[in-house]
């Protein structure tokens, strides 16, 4: 079998190698993209979608095809950490470690002890123990809001300024990832769950796809957002605007869950028990 696999690789590897040669010198400013294409997108963006961020109308609208494949591998690429790394047969630990809040003392339960785990005065806190620091975990609580608004702004706004659903939702995740840092992975998860991630991911591959579909049910191509235009109050430039909005939401959504959800599969060695 690794034979074989080498052999592939080799094969292919040489065929990309190969086929390399035909593509146009860096830079050229022959080729067919400097000569049709991009000249064609930095004029008539404004005027085809009526968004003036001109990145923002390539990714969602003349390249949506691609950009959906995008958001389809970074889904792909959580559900395969997920395969890789979660391991679902639990095993109950031999001690859980418990810190009490008034005084800081840390409590060793031996496995079969019992302790409450919703206590009001002592907290569970990992077996690789670090410090509480009150400093860290209240400015965390305190920027976090404010840099998950950010992301919002980022991905609402990325149609007139540098932004969109990929930076937004990176933004976003990384917040989230913030929090559990600054606290623990078990708090994260009862605000933002494991299945909550999957869904959500998975929500934002349905979004982009469902917004191609329905312009197929509308009577146009397939993420031809102008068909958009049926309804009420919008005419076809601006119904292009309103479809890349969809999307990016749809993407910011699908990087947002994707992120966190390898986080925590990463971060607690597959096990959603313990970890930063």
């Amino acid at each position: 079998m690794k034979r074989l696999g080498l052999i592939a690789i080799m094969v292919f590897g040489g065929l990309l190698f190969s086929i390399s040669f035909e593509l146009p010198d860096l830079g050229d400013a022959r080729s067919p993209a400097s000569t049709h294409v991009s000249p064609y997108y930095i004029e008539q963006a404004i005027h085809d979608t009526s968004v003036p961020n001109v990145v923002t109308a390539i990714l969602a609208d003349y390249r949506g095809y691609d950009t959906l494949f995008e958001t389809a591998v970074i889904f792909s690429a959580g559900l395969a950490c997920f395969f890789l790394l979660r391991i679902t047969d639990r095993k109950a630990p031999k001690a859980r470690f418990y810190r009490h809040l008034a005084t800081g003392l840390t409590l060793r339960v031996e496995k079969g002890g019992r302790l409450p785990e919703d206590t009001k005065e002592f907290e569970r806190i990992d077996s690789a123990w670090v410090p509480s620091d009150v400093i860290i975990n209240m400015t965390c609580r305190l920027v976090v809001p404010f840099i998950q608004l950010f992301a919002l702004y980022v991905i609402a706004h990325g149609h007139h300024s540098p932004g969109g659903g990929f930076q937004g939702g990176v933004i976003f995740g990384a917040a989230i990832i913030l929090y559990a840092i600054s606290n623990n992975l078990r708090r994260t998860l009862r605000r933002t769950s494991e299945r909550t991630s999957a869904l959500l991911g998975s929500g934002g591959v349905i979004i982009y796809l469902g917004t191609g579909l329905l312009c197929i049910l509308l009577g146009a191509g397939f993420l031809n957002y102008s068909s958009l235009s049926l309804v009420p109050g919008l005419d076809p430039v601006s119904a292009r605007s309103y479809g890349i909005l969809i999307v990016e939401i749809g993407v910011g959504i699908a990087v947002t869950a994707v992120m966190v959800w390898i986080y925590y599969n990463l971060a607690s060695a597959g096990k959603l028990d313990e970890g930063l």
